[in-house]
């Protein structure tokens, strides 16, 4: 592959031609470079024909495809194997490309070094056979690494796009993703060493001279690291370190417009830290001074700080207090676009301190619906920046817990369409606010259900009660979720869910899967978010994020499965991702209803193919479809027994019925005469697939219980064709079964009657299907010599 370099010289043709040629013969080999790397025999060869030194030969050139080409075969090569990563002398070149300010250039290289951890650390776990080499100590391997990310994320010589992969970078791999692991050693070196190079980031003023050069996402990343450090630490001595790295004295007023910058980071990570630092003496009342500077950059600075510290409620009613008239005033006289719209956030955000109920408006009525208003009139302006547009949306976001405000904005078109095209931006610092505003117009907020006695008992001890606004009832709710369907809701929600971006927190996550859940309540519009990709974007929050927003997202995919076609709403190989969510489903700490959801998808699955039944039962569902099939619930057992109906052409399946001491085809055989028509024919369904697949279980039905013979006659004479069918094919099956003593004693039952009747019935298109199982019983019965031909004399 390195040779059609020195082949460009023989190219015929125009010189012009010639070059042309031979630098797309340049891509071409280093696209293959990582096709080969991606490959262990590949990788291997490549390094040791002297490949790392042209692989740096190409990182020099300074084109962007050449570069690419060569940090993608980098981390193909330093895939699961140690020794190719450790001692790695060019790895000072790696930082230097990450810094430059080039975004594809700077994600591919996070990717390497992610490669290379994963290496060291042992966190890639696939097989890479024989060839994988184990290396025992990576330490100090692992310490550099970290030692030049943190001199990475205060750098000035690093690019926007670089410090937020090294910040990214230290997100995913410091934090010990297990809370159980004891070994939380990176954590305590990163506050030793880095937290005050991150709290400088977390300080920056974008609009001062001689700033550290950011990208949109930087400070909010940075904020998400902080949060991160402080909730892997693991007693009080280490967060009164914490704690103590982040102080700052309030009387250095110009030196602390940056730490009130910082407090800020601080108070959307780790709240616990910005709020008791808040609480400190003189530090509120300086950021209501600094709002009443003359200097804008000052005023921006407290504003947004104002807004952070309030999220407490006896917070926001000390701001109310002293900061609302100065708020107004600074929203009336300013002429500075950035400051105003930070003003009406902060008026947002006080005018929602009561949240959803309706009797705790801290402003007049109709003042919130003028706040939002202005703020829709600011998120349709698309001549402001997208950093200034997004902060109308954080405005929405608060607003948006009053009805009146919900059903404005969803009727509101061109709002509603801004904010979707906004939250498919590269500005991933507006995820949370989005997430929120729809949580609020869709009520898919967790909340309790409050007994009407405890109500009463509440209203009669004179405290205070909750109200429900009127326009939060379910059938305004179900308005404003088609109007945000037909919006396009659907494509920006996938559009986030793809972010590949530590900024998609585990919160962002679960409130995005209420979301899906909410869209997903009625069945008439699952067609529209699977046409959408709404089925794809689920998957990844099923299977990542919080405990809650798993549950949430697997029972939204429960939903479509139930009533889709699972080969449309999840092509390829994306079907079998779905089974593990929706088995998970199936814990008895899980409700009835997402039970019961979970069981119908389930059934869809299975009846689509083996592959998928298989996987089903590798998920080990087999024995929570078996205990749902004794549910008291007839929703439940009926879910429960199709599913096992669709199950049982499995081996595994069959041979459990096969084995003695249990009463799993007992089970199956009583279900045959419920009240219940679907149960019966789910069971009778199973029953006939059973004896089909495993002639010993037509003997073992009729030694399970005494009743087998009048069961079969009640569901050959039932007027159900469907469950009519069944029976006759049962019958079939034991005829068939090789059992002579079984035939015969079939054929000296009623039973014989009865199928003598249906299969002299005329012709009938309705009932075809059982009369013919009817007349095939009798030629197997005639076949097997017991019974005999009429004839007529």
């Amino acid at each position: 592959v390195f040779h059609h370099r020195a082949q460009k010289q023989d190219l015929p043709g125009d010189p012009q031609e010639t070059q042309s040629i031979g630098l797309l013969t340049d891509d071409y080999a280093a696209n293959n470079l990582v096709v080969l790397a991606r490959e262990e025999a590949g990788a291997e060869r490549i390094f040791q024909n002297n490949g790392v030194p042209l692989l740096l030969d190409l990182l020099e050139t300074g084109k962007v495809e050449m570069v690419l080409a060569a940090i993608r075969t980098f981390a193909g090569m330093c895939t699961g194997h140690k020794a190719r990563v450790r001692g790695r002398e060019d790895r000072e070149v790696h930082y230097s490309i990450m810094a430059v300010d080039n975004e594809d250039i700077a994600l591919a290289t996070c990717d390497l070094f992610q490669c290379i951890n994963d290496s060291l650390t042992g966190g890639d776990r696939r097989f890479y056979g024989k060839e994988e080499a184990l290396v025992l100590d990576a330490s100090k391997d692992l310490k550099s690494i970290l030692m030049a990310l943190l001199e990475m994320v205060a750098s000035k010589k690093v690019s926007g796009h670089g410090r937020d992969q090294a910040l990214n970078l230290l997100t995913r791999n410091v934090p010990r993703k297990d809370k159980k692991d004891p070994d939380h050693s990176k954590s305590l070196f990163t506050i030793d060493h880095g937290l005050k190079k991150i709290l400088k980031v977390c300080g920056q003023i974008p609009d001062l001279p001689d700033q550290l050069p950011m990208t949109e996402n930087t400070q909010l990343i940075a904020s998400v690291l902080l949060d991160k450090l402080w909730d892997d630490l693991r007693c009080d001595p280490e967060r009164d370190n914490y704690r103590e790295v982040c102080k700052f004295d309030p009387n250095d007023m110009d030196r602390n417009i940056h730490a009130i910058n910082a407090l800020s980071g601080l108070l959307q990570g780790p709240f616990e830290v910005g709020n008791q630092l808040v609480g400190r003496q003189g530090i509120m009342e300086m950021m209501v001074a600094l709002c009443g500077s003359e200097r804008e950059v000052d005023q921006m600075v407290a504003v947004e700080a104002l807004i952070h510290s309030s999220t407490k409620m006896s917070r926001a009613s000390f701001i109310i207090t002293n900061g609302v008239s100065l708020l107004k005033d600074i929203y009336k006289k300013t002429k500075n676009d950035k400051i105003k719209i930070r003003a009406l956030v902060g008026l947002c955000k006080l005018g929602s301190a009561g949240g959803d109920d309706y009797s705790m408006r801290q402003f007049a009525e109709g003042s919130t619906e003028k706040l939002a208003k202005q703020c829709r009139k600011w998120l349709c302006n698309s001549a402001m920046d997208t950093r200034t547009r997004k902060w109308a949306i954080e405005g929405l976001a608060y607003l948006t817990q009053d009805a009146d405000v919900k059903d404005d904005f969803v009727e509101d078109d061109p709002a509603m369409k801004a904010m979707f095209d906004l939250a498919k931006s590269k500005d991933k610092t507006i995820l949370y606010a989005v997430a929120c505003t729809l949580v609020n117009c869709t009520n898919s907020y967790e909340k309790k259900d409050i007994m009407p006695e405890l109500v009463q008992l509440a209203k009669f001890s004179k405290q205070h009660v909750p109200e429900q606004h009127p326009k939060d009832k379910k059938d305004f709710i179900q308005k404003r979720v088609k109007r945000m369907l037909k919006g396009g809701v659907i494509s920006a929600l996938t559009v986030m869910v793809k972010a590949d971006n530590v900024l998609l927190t585990d919160q962002t996550k679960e409130m995005l899967a209420r979301v899906f859940l909410a869209l997903a309540d009625d069945p008439k519009d699952r067609g529209t978010i699977c046409a959408h990709g709404g089925g794809k974007a689920l998957i990844p929050l099923a299977l990542e994020g919080s405990a809650i927003g798993k549950v949430r997202a697997a029972h939204a995919l429960a939903k479509i499965a139930a009533v889709s076609n699972p080969e449309i709403a999840f092509p390829g190989e994306r079907i079998y991702e779905v089974v593990r969510p929706l088995v998970s489903l199936l814990h008895p700490e899980r409700d009835g209803v997402q039970n019961y959801e979970a069981l119908l998808s389930l059934t869809n699955l299975a009846g689509l193919n083996d592959k998928l039944r298989v996987k089903i039962l590798k998920e080990k569902a087999l024995p929570e479809i078996e205990q749902y099939m004794f549910e008291d619930h007839d929703h439940i057992r009926q879910a429960a027994t199709e599913c096992m109906c669709n199950l049982v052409t499995c081996k595994e399946v069959q041979d459990r019925y096969l084995e003695d001491g249990n009463d799993r085809l007992k089970l199956l055989v009583l279900m045959c005469v419920e009240d219940n028509e679907k149960l019966q024919r789910a069971a009778a369904g199973g029953l006939a697939m059973l004896t089909a697949a495993q002639k010993k279980l037509c003997t073992k039905m009729t030694l399970v219980t005494l009743q087998w013979m009048e069961i079969l006659q009640r569901l050959i004479l039932h007027d159900q064709p469907q469950i009519q069918h069944r029976g006759l094919v049962i019958v079939y099956n034991m005829l068939n079964s090789d059992d002579n003593e079984l035939a015969k004693k079939l054929m000296e039952s009623e039973i014989l009657e009865i199928l003598t009747v249906i299969g002299k019935a005329m012709d009938n298109p309705k009932r075809q299907i059982v009369i013919d199982v009817a007349r095939t019983c009798l030629v197997k019965a005639m076949d097997l010599g017991l019974i005999k031909p009429f004839t007529t004399p």
